[in-house]
């Protein structure tokens, strides 16, 4: 994001419908971002986030839904 900081307070986090209450390797995606997909680790919400292109990040959703990455 260049020099400036994306302030995701206030922003809905979900987890995958995958995910278990106490399944400790979650990742969260952030919704309603403009142009970007806030991906962070679940164990660590006040940590950093990675920042993906839409585009990309659904892409990479079609390709997991669709087997490229294997079981």
């Amino acid at each position: 994001m260049n020099d400036r900081q994306l302030n995701l307070n206030g922003h809905r986090w979900r987890k995958s419908s995958y995910s278990g209450p106490t399944a400790g390797e979650c990742v969260e995606v952030a919704d309603g971002v403009p142009g970007v997909v806030p991906v962070r680790d679940s164990k660590d919400p006040q940590g950093p986030a990675l920042l993906f292109p839409a585009e990309a990040w659904a892409r990479f959703i079609s390709e997991v839904k669709s087997g490229c990455f294997g079981a």
